[in-house]
């Protein structure tokens, strides 16, 4: 009798982060109104690559509700809506522009080349990498950025921690140790950052939510109680010979 209680109790605490999760909306916008052929004449184009091999809406919809979760749960801890971001919609456009895969855009906006869907290259299947860029791109839609203050190349440290967390980092991803500045961005500052978490669980979770106003580089040494050039020189040391 007493396991009822409690059985109920987990039940309902479930079924409440389950809501406050599937509350978000998910949009997926294709473009209708771009050329008549796609990147090349020689594949079967972008667009119907999306619906074929990636899966199309209802995949893309199933994998930004999942990546939600991972956000909330394991990247950035933020157990209560308090903590978070107020997003009740999330956009991602399958559309024609030249330049990056993707780019998050408007706070809650994400556009998806179909230029990079229609070219992609790479070991793993189209499929996979389309839904390592929206680990990416969504990563952008959920962090803190201290209202604008902080570094573009430490936010995009974050966004390629999170791929490398979620097990979606291609095979390209710098190893450990690599680069010759923390700040160098992408995949190099996400491995730095995966350092830090080592000396301090849940870093990257700190490190975002001190960035909820405002940013200042002693923020490093507020969690870690290392200065960063220290803790990059430690990194270093740690893999002697990594360039």
């Amino acid at each position: 009798m007493a396991s009822l209680p409690i059985f109920l109790c987990t039940l309902l605490i479930f079924l409440l982060s389950f809501n406050e999760i599937s509350a978000v909306k998910y949009e997926v916008i294709v473009d209708k109104a771009g050329p008549k052929k796609n990147a090349t004449n020689t594949t079967m184009g972008g667009i119907e690559k999306f619906h074929k091999v990636i899966g199309g809406v209802p995949y893309t919809q199933q994998i930004m509700g999942q990546i939600n979760t991972f956000m909330w749960s394991t990247i950035l801890k933020q157990n209560t809506p308090a903590e978070r971001k107020s997003i009740d919609t999330i956009q991602v456009f399958i559309t024609y522009f030249f330049g990056p895969e993707a780019i998050t855009w408007g706070g809650n906006k994400i556009n998806v080349s179909v230029y990079y869907l229609d070219m992609y290259e790479g070991p793993n299947t189209l499929k996979w990498g389309f839904t390592s860029l929206l680990y990416h791109e969504m990563t952008h839609v959920f962090q803190w950025n201290g209202e604008k203050k902080a570094p573009s190349n430490l936010l995009e440290g974050i966004a390629d921690y999170t791929i490398l967390k979620a097990n979606y980092a291609p095979s390209g991803f710098n190893k450990p140790g690599s680069g010759s500045r923390w700040d160098a961005g992408f995949d190099i500052t996400a491995r730095f950052l995966e350092y830090c978490d080592g000396l301090v669980p849940g870093f990257v979770a700190k490190l975002n939510n001190m960035m909820r106003k405002t940013y200042d580089i002693s923020f490093f040494k507020n969690i870690t109680g290392k200065p960063v050039e220290q803790l990059w020189k430690d990194y270093k040391a740690k893999h002697p010979g990594v360039e």
